[in-house]
């Protein structure tokens, strides 16, 4: 019972961003994780090409 309770007080002083920065804080992570994907996937296939032309 007293974990509970020290959780219940915790949470009463954590600072819960407001619905504008967490929906600007989603979309800077999603466009970061769609940035490292097309990165990756271009470093791929160019790697992919050069193992390719070395191998034939």
């Amino acid at each position: 019972m007293n974990f509970i309770r020290s959780v219940r007080e915790e949470m009463k002083l954590v600072s819960w961003p407001s619905k504008k920065r967490l929906r600007h804080d989603s979309l800077v992570v999603i466009e970061t994780a769609i940035i490292f994907a097309l990165m990756f996937f271009i470093m791929d296939t160019a790697i992919q090409a050069l193992i390719n032309l070395i191998i034939r």
